[in-house]
């Protein structure tokens, strides 16, 4: 399979650092800077995407949700076969018709919005609700970083670093079993940024975070603004993790709970990792001739495998 990545930020870097460990061929990295300034023949300027129409399977779209993938990838998916996880929960049914129609129309597939939320959290709703049936799904982000709310805050004019953790709210997690009521995001988190700015910014990017439609309206958002040398101390690291529950009613006044986890140190190195995984289930796409946009939900297991399917039955059933 040959690979092109479109962007170098952490989630880039982290894509490229486990294709490289797996011995995965990535033909070219491309980027809206300066291709020299990396000293890499690697890279190539985004300008030229077209160049490599036929040198290239598929494309890692390793961009920000908030602007870059809307704008980008309904443009990208007329010629190329990619993988994104655009993660603005709020827009993924207009961005899947868009790039659904495009892509058949161009017998593309896309690969949207997989990671780990949207994803295999996605996932793992859909199946605690059709196993238990009466019931309720909460979903816990956190503690830890999120990179398309932190992506968004960084657009901002003015911002010159910023981070942004979820903080899940732990006593209702602990009280969960037992809870009869699916929680809005918004009861159950909150949310706190750290900006490096100038001073007289501040309070202009305050309000815009805060009241920023799809990312900080309506969570009780915190915005704390630091120097520069704590920023690079204190959070570069980026971990996450979180719980999809789900609680319902069987019989007889018993109840139970469906319960998917994860704990990571390192949120990008994660998502590459499930957009990797979703590489194998674009060449089956591909040679089925399944055109169009795709998702964990609709995608079978096995083909994440890249084996067959007898193969799949024999081995994990």
């Amino acid at each position: 399979m040959n690979i092109g990545i479109v962007g170098y930020g952490n989630l880039g870097k982290a894509v490229r650092g486990l294709l490289e460990k797996e011995n995965k061929n990535i033909v070219k990295i491309f980027t809206r800077r300066d291709p020299a300034s990396f000293g890499d023949k690697v890279f190539e300027s985004l300008d030229n995407l077209l160049d490599y129409k036929d040198k290239i399977d598929v494309l890692f779209l390793t961009l920000g949700s908030a602007t870059d993938i809307p704008e980008l990838a309904p443009q990208i998916i007329e010629n190329f076969n990619t993988i994104d996880a655009y993660d603005n929960h709020a827009h993924i049914p207009e961005y899947f018709e868009k790039m659904n129609e495009i892509a058949k129309n161009n017998n593309k597939v896309a690969f949207i919005s997989t990671g780990w939320d949207p994803g295999l959290f996605s996932l793992n709703r859909l199946m605690g609700e059709a196993v238990l049936r009466d019931g309720y799904t909460n979903t816990f982000w956190g503690k830890g970083v999120s990179q398309g709310h932190s992506d968004a805050v960084r657009r901002i004019k003015g911002v010159k670093k910023a981070v942004q953790y979820t903080i899940s709210k732990e006593e209702i997690i602990e009280n969960i079993k037992d809870a009869d009521k699916s929680y809005a995001s918004y009861e159950g988190h909150d949310r706190l940024c750290y900006v490096v700015c100038d001073k007289d910014d501040e309070e202009r990017i305050r309000d815009e975070i805060v009241n920023m439609e799809d990312y900080f309206k309506p969570y009780h958002t915190d915005v704390k603004f630091i120097s520069d040398e704590e920023f690079e101390k204190n959070h570069r690291a980026m971990p996450h993790g979180g719980h999809v529950i789900r609680t319902g009613n069987t019989l007889n006044g018993n109840r139970e709970m469906y319960k998917f986890t994860l704990e990571l140190d390192s949120n990008p190195e994660f998502t590459a990792s499930v957009m990797i995984m979703a590489a194998n289930a674009v060449a089956n796409y591909v040679v089925n001739k399944n055109y169009g946009a795709h998702t964990n939900l609709d995608t079978p297991p096995y083909y994440y495998l890249g084996c067959a399917h007898e193969e799949a039955i024999s081995k994990y059933l």
